[in-house]
Formats: C-alpha cells, sequence, structure tokens
C-alpha cells in the first residue's frame, strides 16, 4: 500500500493543526486536505478522493453523519473515521453505519494512529473510552450490519473484556 491520503474535517482549526501534526509525522500518511465545515467536506471529498476522512460530527453548514453519507456516494472507496467529543451510545451507532471506526477526541494523542491503521486494513475500530459505554448499548452497535465483530459483545462483558475484545477484532 502506497501513501495513505487523508482529509481532515473539523470546525476547531487548531484540533485539525494537532491531528495534522500527529499524522505529518507518519511517512505513509499524507493529508491531501482541510476542511472546516461539512459543506466543505463533501466538495473536498468529491475533488480530492482521499483513502481516509478523518470527521468530526458536531460540524457547521452538515453535521458529520450527514457529510458520512454523502461522502459514501461521491468517493465510495474513501474509509471514514470519525473523530469526535461525542459520546453517546445512539450518535456512535449511527456513526459506525457509516463509518469504519470511532476514537473520542481526548482519547485520540494514544489511539489516533492505531485507529488510522486498522480502518486502512478494513478492520472497525471503536476508542477504548467507548468500551462501558457499550455495555450499555450493545444493541445500537449490534444493529450496525458490522456482523461478528460486535455480536462477539454479546452478552454483556466487564470492560477489560470488551477492551481485549475490541483490540483483537
Amino acid at each position: 500500500m502506497g501513501r495513505i491520503c487523508i482529509l481532515v474535517v473539523d470546525d476547531f482549526e487548531r484540533w485539525r493543526h494537532f491531528v495534522c501534526s500527529v499524522i505529518g509525522k507518519e511517512a505513509d500518511l499524507h493529508v491531501a486536505g482541510e476542511a472546516s465545515d461539512g459543506l466543505e467536506a463533501v466538495q473536498k471529498a468529491k475533488a480530492v478522493k482521499p483513502d481516509l476522512v478523518l470527521l468530526d460530527i458536531g460540524l457547521p453548514k452538515l453535521n458529520g453523519l450527514v457529510v458520512a453519507r454523502r461522502i459514501r456516494r461521491l468517493s465510495p472507496y474513501s474509509k471514514i473515521l470519525f473523530l469526535s467529543q461525542e459520546s453517546s451510545p445512539d450518535v456512535v451507532g449511527e456513526a459506525l453505519k457509516c463509518g469504519s471506526g470511532f476514537v473520542v477526541k481526548t482519547d485520540a494523542a494514544k489511539e489516533l494512529l492505531s485507529a488510522v491503521n486498522a480502518v486502512m486494513v478494513d478492520r472497525q475500530f471503536l476508542s477504548s473510552r467507548l468500551a462501558d459505554t457499550l455495555r450499555d448499548a450493545e444493541e445500537v452497535l449490534c444493529g450496525t450490519g458490522r456482523g461478528k465483530d460486535m455480536k462477539q459483545l454479546s452478552p454483556p462483558k466487564h470492560s477489560n473484556e470488551i477492551s481485549t475484545v475490541l483490540a483483537t477484532s
């Protein structure tokens, strides 16, 4: 696999710069563009056709869930990794229906590169901080069409067991 072309989408400029600096340290990753709102994200994804879109949910003009659905239609080979402060089970479940993974922003420093690597080899990634939330939202996540990866969480497990399942899935 060659260099991975990435589109970074977040309305907070300093956060985008942080993400770009993390990505920029990796020889096989390249930030091909940035967007600060949902409409701009859709336009840039259409033009750039990135391998990966790092996408916030709380965006001006169009929210990240709508953006992800539009990008899926315009650039079907682009993978989508949500990078957001949102962590409610409903939001995470909806995000996983149209994206390949979800990283909570507070975990980005330690999990972003692992998430990128997992998603780029067609593995779903879920932030470790969400493990406790999964126990309460199992039915939301099992309905995402992700097959046995998410169903392995049934019946409810302790959070350390969930983390192990997620780390190995």
